[in-house]
């Protein structure tokens, strides 16, 4: 844990707020009297509600590394630094036997995607900004590999340990026109033009792109000069060895390659010639190709694109040469990711999104299905299911680790093995939340009344006494909207706990884990009325407990949890208020403007805006601005390209214009997802819960108490 002196920095909004202007990393304390964390002693004695500072000393694990023998594992561990505002990462070791760990690469760096040798002897790992390292386990000793300015990203180690195989992204010949006249010496003149003839412009997290293509390339581990395997036009997407004489590559070689972003075929490539070869050829994507333990086998994940807004990926079995393809989870209804095969050659491990879950499955050649593990987890701000998982390369009985997430801590270690239970190994957070009164996070029985379909949804409890009345309450709705939230612990619901708000999130029609029909019930209307259904009856299961003020009812969500928040307040008056992160407004100006022109013409709505105006307009809440009455922020990151902020303007301007309680907050050096850095990460919570208790009904009359600094 790192713990410094606190710091705040000021948060940039368009217009000053009616209450003392909040800054980040000051804790919104002070609620209305009768209610809160504030004016409410926690249930659990002495422990204090999280506070917004708390998110620097939370620590959680990712991508954990079992060795080849099983015996140990690497992972790494990350935590937020408070004096950079950045989150570090280090890299650990744990015996699995004993469970003891101890740090293996630290520093001031950032040092993350840790990759064992196949004996076990060394380990390959990247640092950020200096580039990739291996490290001698006998030794500890560390060389650099390759330089930060090669580039290289997705490495892996060659069956023999001999080589590492590389991606790297080269830049391409950019469009010319006029030849400028020579400057004089010394003369300081504006930057070039920039010209562009590819239709992604510009992507979220990178602003305006310049035309690049990324190749493979292979480095002899014990340094040398790296050699370009591949030269295709066009590039490749990822590489895995298929043996020591043949690389698996993904790549989108067709004519219109740059108007279907979704389609890819996997190609074997020959490093001695560099000749590639299409192992796959339909039309739809073929991805995370993976060789069998004899390379006789390869797995991979894919399916027959149907020219919809979302579609399931199965796990496909298929020899070396492409031939025998054969579908293993066609009767499963669920989609699998990051195939990875057992070292008997049977069995092939896959993760798999089943309502609100991440789970651990076990697939084997005659399509038998065993789910091993269903507690698989990730951290973040919101919570979303997720998860990491490695498995041993040694025969007679695999050892698998995991991320493993829970409701009251961030991801730990834990280690499964052929018959057994998970045992966790790590224990990162209990010395910050032993102090902490955390929220009771409950399932949440929902179903919508005009269907009688049945809703996953759960709340959180806040840690206080429930006033009188109830707890005020936040909707929380999900991004996506083909995503998927589950009972985990996010930051963010956290915080709303702490400050004495009750927290329902649910996964509404068109969230992933339900089935293809579940998803695609929202196709070509997103946002529409069953997905507000839906949400609609989350609120009412959740008065229905009888915990929640019916008169002190929130909602907020980010990206299609945006869109899904400005559809709802244009639907429905009975939010007290309401908060719109990084949302889509209008579809065709985020189409064409954005950077998912060609997902939203060829797939999620299946049309041009000039050919289809009434559909693109019906589908865009801009066209229900008219209706609001809630007062509404609207919340942006200035670098977001993915629903630019432009988006969150055109909403705000109309309100503005219709004399509506409005705000918009631009959140500096932010893309789409805003919680980028920990500061912003606060910033967004605190001015969600600020603006929600501006418009608190019990303070509607005397204006709010000044909030306390942590």
């Amino acid at each position: 844990m790192y713990y410094f002196r606190r710091i705040t920095l000021s948060l940039l909004l368009s217009a000053s707020l009616a209450f003392p202007a909040l800054s980040v990393g000051a804790e919104v304390k002070n609620l209305p009297a009768g209610d809160g964390a504030a004016n409410a002693q926690p249930l659990s004695g002495v422990k204090r509600p999280m506070r917004a500072l708390d998110l620097f000393d939370l620590e959680s694990a990712q991508d954990p590394q079992i060795s080849p023998d099983g015996r140990s594992v690497v992972y790494v561990r990350r935590s937020a630094d408070i004096m950079t505002d950045r989150y570090r990462s280090q890299i650990w070791l744990i015996d699995v036997a004993s469970g003891e760990q101890r740090a293996l690469i630290t520093g001031d760096a950032s040092y993350t995607s840790p990759l064992w040798s196949p004996d076990g002897t060394k380990l390959l790992y990247a640092v950020q900004g200096s580039g990739l390292y291996v490290m001698r386990l006998d030794d500890r000793s560390s060389y650099q590999l390759l330089d930060s300015n090669i580039g290289a990203f997705s490495p892996s180690w060659s069956k023999d340990g001999r080589h590492i195989l590389f991606m790297r992204s080269l830049p391409d010949d950019a469009p010319r026109l006029a030849t400028p006249p020579a400057r004089p010496d010394g003369a300081k003149w504006a930057p070039p033009v920039r010209l562009y003839d590819r239709i992604d412009v510009h992507m979220d997290g990178a602003g305006f792109v310049e035309p690049r293509t990324s190749q493979i390339f292979t480095i002899p581990i014990d340094g040398g000069t790296a050699r370009q395997i591949s030269h295709d036009i066009g590039g490749y997407n990822s590489a895995r060895w298929l043996d020591s004489r043949t690389v698996l590559a993904t790549a989108n070689h067709r004519d219109d390659a740059d108007l279907d972003p979704r389609e890819s075929d996997i190609f074997a490539i020959d490093l001695a010639t560099g000749a590639s070869r299409a192992l796959t050829s339909r039309r739809g994507p073929d991805n995370s190709p993976a060789a069998s333990p004899d390379g006789s086998k390869i797995a991979y994940t894919g399916y027959d694109d149907r020219i919809v807004s979302w579609q399931r990926d199965d796990l496909y079995v298929m020899n070396r040469d492409g031939s025998g393809v054969r579908n293993l989870t066609a009767s499963l209804d669920r989609s699998v990711s990051s195939p990875v095969w057992e070292a008997d050659g049977a069995h092939i491990l896959v993760m798999v999104e089943n309502e609100g879950r991440t789970e651990l499955m076990r697939v084997s050649l005659n399509g038998t299905r065993t789910v091993l593990a269903t507690d698989l987890g990730s951290f973040g701000g919101r919570p979303y299911a997720g998860g990491d998982f490695s498995v041993s390369s040694r025969k007679g009985g695999s050892v698998i680790a995991y991320t493993q997430g829970a409701t009251d801590r961030p991801p730990e270690v834990a280690v499964l093995t052929s018959g057994g239970k998970a045992r966790r190994l790590t224990d990162l957070n209990s010395d910050v939340l032993s102090a902490i009164a955390l929220p009771e996070t409950r399932k949440l029985p929902v179903r919508n009344a005009k269907d009688d379909l049945a809703i996953d949804a759960w709340m959180a409890i806040p840690p206080t006494a429930r006033p009188q009345a109830g707890y005020p309450m936040i909707l929380e709705i999900h991004g996506g909207p083909a995503t998927m939230y589950g009972p985990s612990f996010a930051t963010e619901i956290q915080r709303y706990a702490a400050e004495g708000y009750l927290t329902v999130w649910a996964n509404q029609r068109g969230s992933l884990g339900y089935g293809e029909k579940f998803a695609l019930s929202i196709d070509r209307q997103f946002p529409g009325q069953d997905d507000l259904g839906d949400i609609m009856a989350a609120v009412d299961a959740a008065i229905a407990t009888g915990l929640v003020d019916p008169s002190r009812v929130y909602i907020t969500g980010g990206s299609a949890g945006g869109t899904m928040t400005a559809w709802s307040v244009a639907h429905s008056d009975r939010f007290a208020a309401a908060a719109a992160v990084n949302p889509v407004i209008n579809w065709t100006s985020v189409m064409l403007a954005g950077d998912t022109a060609t997902h939203v013409a060829r797939h999620q709505i299946r049309a041009m805006p000039w050919e289809n105006s009434e559909l693109f307009w019906s589908l865009s809440p801009l066209s229900k601005v008219g209706n609001v009455k809630t007062p509404t922020l609207l919340m942006v990151g200035d670098e977001d390209w993915r629903a630019p902020p432009f988006e969150a303007e055109q909403f705000y301007t109309a309100l503005k214009l219709r004399g509506v309680d409005s705000m918009l907050a631009r959140i500096p050096e932010a893309s789409h997802g805003i919680g980028v850095r920990p500061s912003q990460q606060i910033t967004k919570t605190d001015t969600i819960i600020a603006w929600f208790r501006r418009h608190d009904p019990l303070t509607q009359s005397r204006s709010p108490s000044t909030p306390t600094a942590n």
